[in-house]
């Protein structure tokens, strides 16, 4: 069962400078930056992630499956992501839970970094694959399209 936890004031803290290096145009790993128009204010709500590619398709996924970037994805179902100072208008189409596990399958080996907060929330009970794909039903997936202008 999953431990809902909230981001802790250490990872905004730590988002804030994956944020500011970002827009100083100095990104690093595979960290991008997700802006999306918040569902009750309309104003534009930034987050880092770190998209997962399979088979030429962006997807992102998040262990903090309740949290706002989350919700307001789902309200608006586009977005604006950032590379440095290079940004794309995107399409956020989250996926059915049937259509998750590949995905999730190929987090642990693309971001091994981010396996530790998936692991504290108890989405995954271990680093393994099968672990991630397993976590299907309780991590939103969203794939990643160009948006059309």
């Amino acid at each position: 069962m999953t431990t809902q936890r909230s981001v802790s004031p250490r990872h905004r803290a730590r988002n804030n400078v994956v944020i500011l290096l970002h827009r100083l145009g100095l990104p690093f790993g595979p960290m991008h930056l997700l802006t999306v128009p918040g569902r009750r204010s309309g104003l534009p709500r930034t987050t880092p992630v770190a998209p997962v590619v399979v088979d030429g398709t962006r997807y992102i996924l998040q262990a903090y499956p309740e949290s706002d970037w989350v919700k307001n994805a789902r309200a608006a179902g586009h977005g604006v992501l950032a590379r440095g100072r290079r940004e794309q208008q995107v399409e956020l189409v989250e996926l059915p839970e049937e259509e998750r596990g590949p995905i999730l399958r190929e987090f642990p080996s693309q971001n091994p970094r981010g396996i530790g907060a998936f692991l504290r929330n108890g989405l995954a009970a271990s680093a393994s694959p099968e672990d991630f794909e397993a976590a299907a039903p309780r991590c939103p997936v969203f794939r990643v399209a160009p948006r059309p202008s």
